[in-house]
């Protein structure tokens, strides 16, 4: 029989969480003073994952406009009038050319996003391919494609899909004044057919929306207490879209946004912790703040990647400045650099 502490190292690292957390420990950790709850994040940070290293992820839109949901802060939603035009279902060629584009400036993660309430079977056969295909290039493969049917997940599986991404977006108290075209619960639903498949979750939220400090703890909150927590973290901070509901928003002070990803870290330890939709307008002192409060994971953004790309030059000059390393590229030159157990 297997010794237990065995056991324990073959579950997944967000599967070996154990504390509960609830909405008032949270934001007592977002009212920390700040100098403390940097330390203790980076404290939490560098017992799980190498100090200097970070994760790299490309999103490519395979499919974009045209969503018939009602997201406040989406300017792909067919309803509201944003300039983003229609794109049908990109080719498997052009998505592998994407992903080896990614690969070739250090990316280790490749994720595929279509605007879809759902797949439906015939483009999720097409997903499939580009999954394999993308996987075959030695990249791990991501998909965010909205509500998944039964079934669907265990297809993605099977091609061969690591993470399966599906947001939260908001606590549960506010998510209603976002989004009105599917509840919370349906998004649950999703991430359970996701875990039920053997794929990794990547599940965060949007923050800037409006919504007041108690929401934003109750949101680390929820995705805390997910059993297990997600693998995979995405901090979006809302990027305003003329033509959305949200345009105008008060913007969400930077100190809090740094707050934010600090709580994701302290509560969910071992998860990657992505700076994800906004980051192509933060400084790069406020990214240095995010690294220190624990985030290790970003994306290049939604658009192919090319060499020379100037999105991708900024972001080097900014690991040299700091001193930090893709962790794809780390790990090829220090293979004894891993996360510990």
């Amino acid at each position: 029989m297997m010794p237990q502490s065995a056991q324990q190292n073959t579950r997944s690292p967000a599967a070996q969480k154990a504390q509960h957390w609830t909405v008032a420990a949270v934001e007592a950790l977002l009212a920390t003073p700040f100098g403390d709850l940097i330390f203790r994040a980076q404290q939490v940070h560098r017992r799980h994952f190498a100090a200097n290293e970070v994760q790299l992820s490309t999103l490519l839109s395979i499919k974009t406009g045209g969503c018939p949901e009602d997201c406040g802060y989406c300017p792909q939603a067919a309803r509201y009038h944003t300039g983003v035009e229609n794109e049908a279902l990109m080719t498997v060629e052009e998505v592998v050319q994407a992903a080896h584009a990614a690969q070739e400036i250090g990316a280790s993660r490749f994720c595929m996003g279509a605007a879809w309430r759902g797949p439906k079977q015939r483009d999720l056969e097409k997903v499939t391919r580009m999954v394999r295909a993308v996987k075959a290039l030695g990249l791990e493969t991501c998909a965010t494609l909205g509500m998944l049917k039964d079934g669907q997940a265990e297809q993605l599986k099977e091609a061969g899909l690591d993470y399966y991404n599906h947001n939260l977006d908001a606590d549960a108290d506010f998510y209603g004044e976002i989004i009105t075209t599917r509840g919370q619960g349906e998004r649950l639903d999703t991430l359970e057919k996701v875990r039920a498949a053997g794929i990794h979750v990547c599940c965060g939220g949007i923050v800037g929306m409006g919504e007041s400090r108690a929401s934003r703890a109750g949101l680390i909150a929820q995705l805390a207490n997910l059993d297990p927590y997600p693998e995979s973290v995405p901090i979006n901070n809302l990027v305003q879209v003329e033509g959305t509901p949200l345009y105008g928003t008060p913007k969400l002070d930077l100190f809090e946004f740094v707050r934010t990803v600090a709580a994701a870290r302290i509560t969910m330890p071992k998860a990657m912790v992505r700076l994800s939709a906004g980051r192509e307008d933060m400084s790069s002192e406020l990214q240095a703040l995010c690294f220190l409060a624990g985030a290790n994971s970003i994306f290049y953004g939604d658009k192919l990647l090319t060499t020379g790309n100037p999105e991708a030059e900024r972001d080097r000059e900014l690991f040299a400045k700091l001193g930090l390393k893709p962790m794809a590229i780390a790990r090829k030159q220090d293979p004894g650099s891993r996360i510990p157990d």
